[in-house]
Formats: structure tokens, sequence, C-alpha cells
């Protein structure tokens, strides 16, 4: 067996989960409203069939005071448990296991209706709750228990219980939400009361023989959040309330630490739980405990394992990005994952926008039911030879979908490696998982039989044989045009992000970098770091992270809240944009306040709505405003062109002038605001339809 500890059975006594592997709780938009059932039952099934042992919904609100946002996801009523059944029954009909997350948000409800137990605002949401009566409180509960009673109703195997992340339980449990003075409020074992008196009834409800998860905050991350004490406290009594099992909660929506995003090390919070599982099997509680966030690959769930970290490893995103990632794992084809690169691009980005969530590595996810790779054999379709130039993201991912569905494909780069602006991007600190797509799209590429020809620059005349030619080919950087900046380039003092993060020019103590987009962003980040130059990343380097961020020990400090002490900047950097408004706009919704977090911590100014005067050995003269006010000049040694991109095509208008059958697709296509979200889904939907 290759991950022993993994996939080793968990008895639960009642039920036997096939392995250690739980798909956490993701919403996905799925959830909310009426239509969107089968597209559910579609994209739980395929994860079954993936050999999950257990999976767990997007969060489903017990009443509407509960709700995420008016119309969101809820259970309530038998008729919407029937409506579930759909998908239950797809589940067990592969052979899977399923849990419904019942979601309270309580002050974190994006709706008038919010409620939660002291009148104190969220400062993520734009509603003041209603504080909760006596006899408020008592309907909260209520609607838990009901809840999960239409949960066993519908056909789940279980519920999750989401005491964490600062929803209506965990406000409940802290002072830092909870100025009750009543039965509610006060000491922690009033503050408990509410979650144990949930998990007390809903056990009586639903019978010994059903799961009953309880999501514990482990890890607040802020202010007055559970000191470890009270931690445990709380976990003992959620094991003598019934619950089945103890899931980790890390950190507040709230709090200013980033959980889940690519820049947080693999398992950072890992050590968290095995505290916890440590202290309750040393009073001879063994109720199985379930570890969380940045596990992304079966060898670093195996050795959480075998290490005794858990005795279950909960991994969300990862079935977004690959939902045979069990089955590969144990069938000996770890190389073969398609890794969660923990992006959140297409995921909790879209959730926040009140889209559908997919995946930006797998735009198949969510989307079963309408992007289908069917082979052309099926379809009785004729093979096609088809040329695909450029091997960035849109280009990797159509050439081997076409490879996979049955077409002769020829990829051709005039690069000696796979990647595009991907490479590039991998460079970065904290984009380490970018080589992990890479890594995967290369396997991609000997198992479909794509013919790969890199360092080959091809012209329109090699590629007139092709049935369908497809442009790949990427993007330029954008030329400013600054007075003075052929003469900088001429001394090494002007140099593109090209320059720096492919060719590794040397870049002096003090920068001005033009352009805060996403690539102007990453090239500070880079160049800010201490030795990224070199490859050290925080990434790789849990206890500086830790440093970086402010978590501490919540044995020693109470939340693990502690002040952060980031490292010195390596270099005095200023970032400037043309555009007025905040830096940094663009950037990924819920990801985009760690970048900018990330740079003030590294003292990195940052200046608006500039104009860009001329380059002179002593550094960049900007402006502001229209009239061009108020010259400077930004003092500096190196200064870095990230001024966007224009598409880059020169191969389409002579193969379309020749006849021959051409497709833009990626950056080629559209190339500002570098998207590989929109390459990736542009290059699978072509090759999906060809």
């Amino acid at each position: 067996m290759n991950y022993p500890h993994l996939l080793e059975p968990l008895d639960l006594g009642f039920t036997t989960l096939k392995n250690r592997v739980l798909m956490g709780s993701m919403h996905t938009g799925l959830e909310d409203g009426r239509k969107h059932f089968d597209r559910m039952a579609a994209y739980f099934a395929e994860r079954a069939r993936g050999e999950v042992g257990l999976m767990v919904t997007g969060g489903y609100a017990p009443n509407i005071e509960g709700w995420t946002k008016p119309f969101a996801g809820t259970l309530a009523t038998s008729g919407a448990a029937r409506r579930h059944r759909v998908v239950t029954e797809a589940v067990h009909a592969e052979g899977g296991k399923i849990a419904l997350q019942i979601l309270h948000t309580g002050r974190y409800g994006y709706s008038p209706l919010c409620v939660a137990p002291s009148r104190i605002q969220s400062p993520i949401t734009p509603f003041t709750p209603r504080e909760l009566s006596a006899r408020g409180i008592e309907r909260q509960i209520r609607a838990f228990i009901r809840c999960a009673k239409l949960a066993r109703e519908a056909g789940y195997d279980g519920v999750e219980v989401m005491g964490s992340e600062g929803y209506l339980i965990n406000q409940f449990l802290v002072t830092h939400t909870n100025h009750r003075q009543d039965a509610w409020g006060g000491s922690y074992a009033n503050r408990m009361r509410f979650a144990l008196e949930i998990l007390t009834r809903m056990r009586e409800a639903v019978g010994p023989d059903f799961i009953i998860i309880y999501r514990l905050s482990m890890l607040d991350l802020i202010p007055d959040g559970s000191s470890w004490d009270e931690v445990l406290q709380l976990a003992r009594g959620v094991v003598k309330a019934g619950a089945t099992l103890i899931n980790t909660g890390i950190g507040w929506h709230e709090a200013r630490v980033p959980t889940i995003a690519t820049s947080v090390p693999r398992a950072a919070f890992a050590g968290v739980t095995a505290q916890l599982r440590a202290a309750l099997r040393a009073e001879g509680i063994t109720t199985p405990v379930i570890t969380s966030n940045r596990i992304n690959m079966p060898e670093v769930a195996e050795n959480l394992l075998a290490e005794g970290a858990a005795d279950m490893v909960s991994m969300a995103r990862p079935f977004l990005a690959d939902p045979a990632f069990v089955k590969k794992a144990r069938e000996g084809r770890a190389d073969e994952i398609n890794t969660c690169i923990a992006c959140n691009q297409a995921c909790l980005d879209h959730a926040f926008q009140q889209k559908i969530a997919s995946c930006l590595v797998n735009p198949r996810a969510c989307h079963e039911q309408e992007l289908p790779i069917i082979p052309i054999a099926a379809l009785k379709a004729p093979r096609k030879k088809v040329a695909v130039v450029g091997a960035g993201p849109s280009g990797l991912a159509a050439a081997t979908t076409l490879a996979e569905r049955g077409h002769e494909v020829h990829l051709f780069d005039a690069a000696a490696q796979i990647g595009g602006q991907f490479t590039m991007a991998s460079r970065i600190p904290g984009k380490e998982e970018f080589r992990e797509t890479l890594r995967y799209f290369a396997r991609r590429i000997e198992l479909t039989g794509v013919q790969l020809h890199l360092n080959r620059r091809v012209d329109a005349d090699a590629l007139l044989g092709f049935d369908e030619v497809l442009l790949a080919t990427g993007v330029t950087p954008r030329d400013p045009r600054i007075k003075g900046q052929a003469e900088g380039q001429a001394r090494g003092q002007v140099l593109t992000y090209i320059d720096v993060l492919r060719h590794k020019k040397p870049v002096g103590a003090r920068v001005a970098i033009v352009g805060a987009g996403g690539i102007g962003f990453d090239v500070a980040e880079y160049l800010a770091e201490a030795g990224a130059e070199d490859g050290h990343s925080l990434t790789q380097d849990l206890a500086a992270w830790q440093r970086e961020w402010g978590v501490g020990d919540p044995v020693q400090l109470r939340a693990g809240y502690v002040r952060p002490e980031p490292a010195a900047p390596a270099r005095a950097i200023t970032l400037l944009q043309r555009r007025a408004g905040k830096p940094g706009a663009g950037l990924g919704k819920t990801t985009g306040w760690i970048h900018r977090a990330a740079l003030k911590m590294k003292q990195v100014e940052m200046l608006s709505g500039v104009n860009y005067e001329a380059i002179t050995p002593e550094g960049l003269w900007v402006s502001y405003g229209e009239k061009h006010a108020d010259s400077q000049l930004i003092a500096c040694d190196s200064i870095i062109l990230c001024a966007g991109q224009e598409p880059l095509r020169e191969l389409e208008a002579p193969l379309r002038a020749a006849g021959a059958r051409v497709h833009v697709i990626g950056g080629a296509l559209e190339a500002g605001e570098l998207d590989a979200k929109r390459a990736i889904l542009q290059g699978t939907r072509l090759a999906a339809s060809l």
C-alpha cells in the first residue's frame, strides 16, 4: 500500500470510512437556490468515484437568520430535504459517504436579518446584528436540531456543525463578540453552553448511528479569542455531548493572518491539531481528530497521520483541483494528481463574487455537466492533426485535453521548458505551488501522447499542414516608452520583469517598479524578501512565516494572537501606478489584502496617479495628476518595468491569409492582467469542442 496511514479505514463504531480522507466543506454556489441539485449531484458523485472517505457539503443555514446572504442555501423544511435526495443517492451509488454542513453565520451574515450573542458589528460585513434574546437563542438551537434531522431525512450520512472561523457558535464562545451577562455569557461554562446544547440535543434527535462532526476553532488568531484551556474544555464537552469527529478550525475570517492562501506553508497549522489530540489521548479520550489547512498532496497527509498529528486529514480545495486524488494515490499515481495551488482565484473569489465556484487548474470543477471531455471515438468524429503554439497554461490545457480526446497533437514552444509565464510566477516567494501545475502538465503530456517540440520557434509555413492551429503564444511586456528609458537600459539601470525573474539580472538596493498590477506586486515581493533570488521563501520556513505574520503557540498565547515581527526588507522599494486609487485593486478578492499587507510589512512605498516623466542616472522622475504637478525624483539604482503586457500573435494574420483554421487563446487573445484561470478555461473549452 502506497500510503498505509492515509488509506487505512476508520472505524466509527456504527459505520466505517474507507480511508482517512475528508473532503472538507467549501461553498461553491451550487448550494444556493433550488436549480443546482443535479449539478451538485454530478459534482459530488465524481469525487465519490475518486474514493474520498467522507465528503462535506458547502454550508447550509438552519434558518434565514443564519444565511450567508439573502436566499443562500438553507435546509429548514421537508420539501428542501427531498430535493437533496438526488445528491445523496448519487453519492451512495458511487460507494461514497456525505455529510451536510450546518452553517449559521451569526454576525458574518450579509443580511439585515443577521443575529449574534451581542450587538457588535463585524468588520467584514455592513450589517449590525440583532442581539438574541434568551428565547431567540432557543429558536436558533431548535433550528440546528431541525436541520440535522432534515439532513438525515435527506439521506446524508451525517452533519458537520460549523463551530469555528468566527461564525455564530464561535461568536458565543469568546468575549471578543459575547458581552452577555446572562446564562449565555460571562463565564466560559456559560459561553460554551450554546455549542454543547446544540450537540447534546442534536445527538438525541438523530440517534447514535449518525455522524456528527464538530468544527472546533483551535486557533482564533484574534484579540480576546479562546485560550488553550478553553479549547480543551470545549473539546471535552463536545465529546461528551456526542460528537463523532472533531475537525480543526483555524482563524476567524476577520483575522489578519492568511490561513489557506498559497503563501501559507503546507500543513502550517497541523501542529495545533497534534497538541489537542495529544491532550485528549492523555485523558483517555479517543474521539478521532481531523487536521486541516494547506494539505494538498498525499505524502503530506500520510506524514501527518504517521506522526500522530491527527486521525484523519481534511482537504477541501484539492478535490476541486482533482476529484480522483485518493484513487490516484491508492494506485501509485500521485505524480498524476492535479495539485491545488491555493490561489483562491476560481473558488473563494467566485464565492465572494456571487459566481459558481470552479478551479483555476481544473475548470470542470462544479461544471462537470457543462464541460464534459468526450473522446472523439464516442462522437464518431474524425481524428484531427492539431498544432498548439505556446506551452503556457492555455496551450498546455488545450494540447493535453485534445490528446486525451484522441486527436494527434503537436505542441510547439520556443523556450527550453514548458510553462510560459507560469514558470516565472513559480519563482515568486509564496508561489512555489505553481511548479506542481507544471509537473502535472508534464506528466499529462507523457500520458496523453502530445508530441512536444521545445526550443522550436515555428513560422506560419510550418503550420499549414495541420487541420487546426491553436495560437497560445502568450504576451510580450508593454513598453511604457519613458524619456531616457533606452539610455537607462543601456547602462543596466532599467530592466523588464523578464530580465529580473527569468534572466536574474542584478538589481540594486533602491528600486522603483513601474506598474502595480499583479506582476508589479510579484516583483516587489520577490525583491523585498531576503534570499528570494537564491530560492529562499517564507513558505518553505514555517517558523519564519509564523514570526512574519504573528502566529503564536496557543498553549502559551491566548488564541495564538501575537504581534507580527517581519524580517527587514532586502531593498528599499517604491511601487508606482499611473491610475489613481489603491494599488493592487485588481488583485484577487480574497488574497489581495495578503499581498498588500506583505508589502506594507516590507516597507514598500506605494504611489498612484503618477506620470512617468523621465529616467536619469539618479532615478525616475514622476509628476502627479492631469496637470503633471509636483515633479519628484524617485532616487533609485534600478527601475523595473511591469507596465502590463500586449498580445503576441504575429502568426495569426499570415495563417488566416493562407486559409488555415486558427484559434487564438490565452494571453495571445487577451493580455490584460495576465489571468491563468481564464487561459486554462479557454484552452480546455476549445479543446473539448473541436
